[in-house]
Formats: C-alpha cells, sequence, structure tokens
C-alpha cells in the first residue's frame, strides 16, 4: 500500500514539475472536462487524476510488462526498462485530452523525472524505523 501511495505522488509531482519545466508538457483543463461525471476545472485536479492512473499503471501493470521484457532488459542493460516507462506516460497522454506531451525529448525528460521521484519517495516512504 505504501509503494503504491508513492508511485501515485510522485506521479502527480513529476508531472506537475514536468508541465512547470519542460517546454511542451502541457497539463490543462478544457470546457467541459469530466471523469466519471465529476467535473475537473482545475489543473491539481488533473494533476491528482493523472498521478492516481500513473501510478496505478506503475503498480500493476509495470511489473508484468517488466517480467515479459526480463531478457531485452538484460541484453539492453535497462534501457527496456526506460522504454516501458514511456509508453505508460504516452498510453496515458493518449487517453487523456488534458495532458499534451508532444514529442520524444518531452516525454523522456518527463519518465525521468517520475522516475527519479518514484525511486526518492520509494525509500523515505518504505524506510523502515530500526528502534
Amino acid at each position: 500500500m505504501k509503494t503504491l501511495l508513492s508511485s501515485i505522488i510522485s506521479a502527480g509531482l513529476g508531472l506537475w514539475l514536468a508541465s512547470m519545466f519542460i517546454h511542451g508538457v502541457v497539463v490543462q483543463p478544457h470546457t467541459g472536462s469530466n471523469f466519471f461525471g465529476f467535473a475537473l476545472t482545475a489543473q491539481w485536479q488533473l494533476l491528482i487524476l493523472f498521478g492516481i492512473v500513473i501510478g496505478l499503471l506503475n503498480y500493476f501493470v509495470k511489473p508484468i510488462l517488466d517480467l515479459i521484457t526480463l531478457p531485452l532488459r538484460i541484453i539492453t542493460l535497462g534501457l527496456v526498462g526506460m522504454l516501458i516507462s514511456m509508453a505508460m506516460i504516452w498510453v496515458v497522454d493518449y487517453m487523456f485530452v488534458e495532458l499534451s506531451i508532444p514529442l520524444l525529448y518531452p516525454l523522456l525528460w518527463t519518465t525521468l523525472i517520475i522516475s527519479v521521484l518514484n525511486i526518492v519517495f520509494g525509500k523515505s516512504v518504505l524506510k523502515e524505523n530500526k528502534y
């Protein structure tokens, strides 16, 4: 549960940082934006939604894809893992019109930001007390 929560937080915060600092990454609500009947009128609502979707994909789907592509990950020394993460974010970009990541380099930088934040939050949240 802690890993899922840290994955959701890092994805939402990573998308916010990417939209602030990477040219081309846009998170913007449109008129009539809703998610199962809930109106999405602010950017923070979209970032929470995208964080939840990316976090769930990273928690449930990514381990399966990592296991399937294990031989390729060994051969390419982990490069396929980055491509899988990029594909996850691209899927979310494809699903929602409110998120726009236009080219390969903004997608790569967004993936790197989310991955680094996921590592940082994963280490800090999952750190156990030794008392």
